[in-house]
């Protein structure tokens, strides 16, 4: 497998729109494989195939504790969204953010699995919360787009510098795992 490089915020790469899957193939599956990898090695919980600048509707998944459950929804469309509640919400292409989000509860999804047949699943709690993260991702939005200018501001300069820091030789990290 590869570890595939992480587009980072401002990027506008990440804006772009992502097209439907026509044809599940061992290449996707092989992209599958690499976007897990570089999950599982960026310690996220969750990659969006545009964040890997392919835009194509495809995301992987694994919210378990043992990191043994990975996930895979091509095309995914979110069926029914029923409640609301808070929770903090980070991203592999912001590294070190959080920022307390409201995002539905309970949602239902329709996808093809990673041999190509549709399903039909359940989310809450995490999982749930992680679907609809990356599942923006898929149409160019990010979770920063659900917070004030200002803050957008803020983060954006903290990266930043960040990034400045980084490539100078201070490295700087995140101790919780991002979506």
């Amino acid at each position: 497998m590869t570890k595939l490089a992480i587009l980072e915020y401002p990027d506008p790469r990440l804006r772009k729109k992502a097209a439907p899957v026509a044809v599940v193939n061992d290449a996707l599956r092989q992209l599958a494989d690499n976007m897990l990898e570089t999950m599982y090695t960026a310690k996220g919980v969750g990659l969006a195939a545009t964040q890997v600048d392919v835009h194509k509707r495809l995301i992987v998944l694994d919210v378990s504790e043992e990191r043994d459950r990975p996930l895979v929804l091509i095309n995914p469309e979110l069926l029914k969204s029923e409640g609301k509640g808070p929770g903090e919400e980070g991203c592999l292409s912001l590294p070190g953010i959080y920022e307390k989000l409201s995002r539905a509860t309970h949602i239902c999804v329709r996808a093809l699995g990673r041999d190509g047949n549709p399903f039909e699943m359940d989310a809450d709690g995490l999982l749930a919360v992680c679907i609809q993260h990356e599942m923006d991702h898929l149409e160019g939005k990010l979770f920063v787009d659900y917070l004030s200018e200002l803050k957008r501001q803020l983060i954006r300069r903290r990266l930043e510098k960040e990034r400045k820091q980084r490539s100078t030789g201070s490295e700087i990290r995140a101790s919780a795992p991002a979506l």
